[in-house]
């Protein structure tokens, strides 16, 4: 049985009870909206922009397509998808937290990328779109703020057309054994560190760093999604590991 089904989730390293994930992780990306941009390039050293291209340069979007951009948060991934689906095409970028997604509208506006995005508050457990509604199911850097994955895996499924594709760009499991300590270290040390800095908030870092540790590795995540109804899964890691891009199909 799982945690989700026993009434206990993680948050980090806590064990909390289901109800309250979905509030406690509210509370942190309202707390960070504004410098989650900014905290990103330093944590990764500007990594994660060459991850999010190379995730949406490989992902087969072609002009016309309709795609769901999960956890779509500042709009970075959304950016990047919409000039591929062009005029003809969609990109709705989700998000659960408010504070988040109004980030990600004034950004995209400010930036006159609007003619062909739609932005809605959603739940990734119970998507609001009818089955079959999109080509494409993108969500970076979120998955492991869901509490319910399998749940919302199986939505990501439903909400495909036959022929589509779900795409995960997500923290997974350093492949590197020598490097795990210093990883390690920078997570749970300079991580917080910046976060104090940069954003008046080391708790919300710290839970991030935790929330990585705590997800589905590379193999766990593949099956999930293979238990979700998908196919073809596959995955290919980036910066040895450090993030990977799981594929699969809805045939």
């Amino acid at each position: 049985m799982s945690e989700y089904e026993q009434g206990s989730t993680h948050f980090g390293f806590r064990e909390v009870p289901v109800a309250e994930k979905q509030r406690l992780v509210g509370r942190v990306f309202s707390s960070v909206a504004r410098q989650y941009d900014c905290m990103n390039d330093l944590m990764s050293v500007g990594l994660h922009r060459w991850w999010k291209r190379h995730f949406v340069a490989t992902s087969g979007v072609r002009p016309g397509q309709r795609v769901l951009d999960l956890a779509g948060g500042t709009g970075d991934i959304t950016a990047l998808l919409s000039p591929r689906v062009g005029d003809t095409g969609l990109v709705v970028l989700g998000d659960i937290n408010a504070h988040m997604l109004e980030v990600g509208r004034d950004r995209l506006l400010d930036r006159g990328v609007f003619a062909n995005v739609r932005f809605a508050r959603v739940n990734a457990e119970a998507l609001p779109f009818p089955d079959g509604s999109f080509d494409l199911v993108t969500i970076a850097f979120g998955l492991r703020n869901v509490t319910d994955k399998d749940a919302a895996l199986r939505e990501m499924r439903r909400v495909l057309r036959p022929g589509g594709r779900v795409l995960v760009l997500e923290f997974s499991r350093l492949r590197a054994q020598p490097l795990r300590p210093l990883y390690d270290l920078y997570s749970f040390s300079v991580l917080p560190w910046l976060g104090r800095q940069v954003a008046g908030d080391a708790d919300s870092y710290r839970y991030l760093a935790e929330s990585i540790r705590r997800h589905p590795d590379q193999e766990t995540l593949a099956q999930m999604m293979r238990d979700a109804g998908l196919q073809q899964v596959d995955w290919r890691n980036l910066s040895a590991g450090i993030v990977a891009i799981h594929s699969g199909l809805r045939l």
